[in-house]
């Protein structure tokens, strides 16, 4: 049974549906109503301008017939929802599973494969979002390998270094990556508006000694920080340190907490970068929090409890969230052979975007009452 009743001078309608219940208010019932004088039957964009809704509207009448939802404003619009619809908001997104080194996955998926079939490519992206990395088998060794199967998902990139750029040693290194030295845990990019989503990490020879890659999971870092120390947890969330990369040709600058939150209170973005970080002169108690806070995380990202530690093969690519995951590499002899490897950007939006038109294309191609 489906109940309708009215409240606050008819200004929300509180309805309750298979054992359900939800209170709506009239304005946000008038600005999503799902006709076509409200929204553009092909796009589903709005029509009408919502700040200009009177803020009294009320509800005159709303009955429920066979699982619709039929209702009049005060404005005198009609309009009739759908009950389902209006109960069961789409989810955007699964949920993320965060892992450490002893529960960490290994997602793998066939480049060939990927570039030729939607639902490989759907689960290479689906395992992305979910462990925040996928390892790539079978790229063409060659240097922009990688770029076909980028296309497929969306624009490269560009930064001041180019598209598809080389990770390799060289004479007179422009940036820390191009030597042989380890790197710490790290996101890269923070200093830019917007940080690239999604490194894209091809190797095309890694016979060097040495040159392991580690990753950790940052969210997962966040959540044992909030666990063991909320303290820590609450100051890296609040402080907000500036990021800073200069070079002959380029100044790039921007800030954010190392552990930034979402409308919900969750970890939505990580950052660290002990190369580019450049803290503000705060009073000098908030200083020493920070100091204190930014060590325990950092003790946890660098932590063998986090890290996992891979090799990549001639051929394979690493595919990883650069907003939630932060990797780094052990120090490489080149007596041993040659490190060559080429790193290309993706941005969030356009892997998302991806993503969920794929999910929901697979899904409508599904016959009725086979699971997706």
């Amino acid at each position: 049974m489906t109940h309708v009743t009215p409240l606050a001078n008819r200004r929300r309608l509180v309805i309750d549906h298979h054992d359900r219940t939800r209170e709506f208010a009239a304005l946000w019932l008038r600005e999503r109503s799902p006709d076509d004088e409200t929204r553009d039957p092909r796009t589903g964009q709005r029509l009408i301008e919502a700040a200009e809704l009177p803020l009294d509207l009320s509800i005159e009448t709303a009955e429920v017939h066979d699982g619709r939802l039929n209702m009049r404003f005060s404005d005198g619009h009609h309009t009739t929802f759908d009950l389902a619809a209006l109960f069961d908001d789409p989810v955007s997104d699964p949920p993320q599973r965060l892992w450490d080194a002893a529960s960490a996955p290994r997602p793998e998926v066939d480049f060939a494969t990927a570039l030729e079939e939607d639902t490989a490519l759907s689960e290479m992206l689906e395992a992305l979002h979910r462990h925040g990395f996928v390892i790539v088998s079978g790229v063409p060794i060659e240097t922009d390998g990688m770029q076909p199967l980028i296309d497929r998902i969306g624009p490269l990139r560009r930064t001041n270094w180019g598209g598809i750029a080389d990770v390799k040693s060289v004479a007179d290194a422009y940036d820390l990556t191009m030597t042989q030295r380890g790197l710490e845990p790290h996101t890269d990019n923070p200093y830019r508006d917007p940080i690239p989503g999604y490194i894209w990490l091809h190797c095309l020879t890694n016979a060097a000694e040495g040159g392991d890659s580690t990753l950790a999971d940052g969210f997962m870092a966040a959540r044992l920080l909030r666990e063991r120390d909320p303290a820590s947890y609450d100051c890296l969330t609040r402080i907000t340190p500036g990021f800073r990369y200069r070079d002959g040709d380029t100044h790039l600058e921007s800030e954010g907490p190392l552990i930034e939150l979402d409308s919900h209170g969750e970890p939505v973005r990580v950052r660290y970068s002990n190369r580019t970080e450049r803290v503000p002169a705060l009073p000098a108690e908030q200083l020493e929090a920070f100091y204190a806070a930014r060590r325990a995380f950092y003790r946890l990202i660098t932590g063998e409890e986090l890290t996992l530690h891979l090799k990549l093969d001639p051929g394979q690519m690493l595919i990883m969230d650069n907003y939630r995951l932060l990797h780094g590499r052990s120090a490489f002899q080149l007596a041993g052979g040659v490190r060559h490897l080429r790193q290309g950007y993706v941005d969030r939006d356009s892997t998302a975007s991806r993503r969920r038109v794929l999910r929901q294309r697979l899904a409508n191609a599904q016959p009725h009452g086979e699971p997706a």
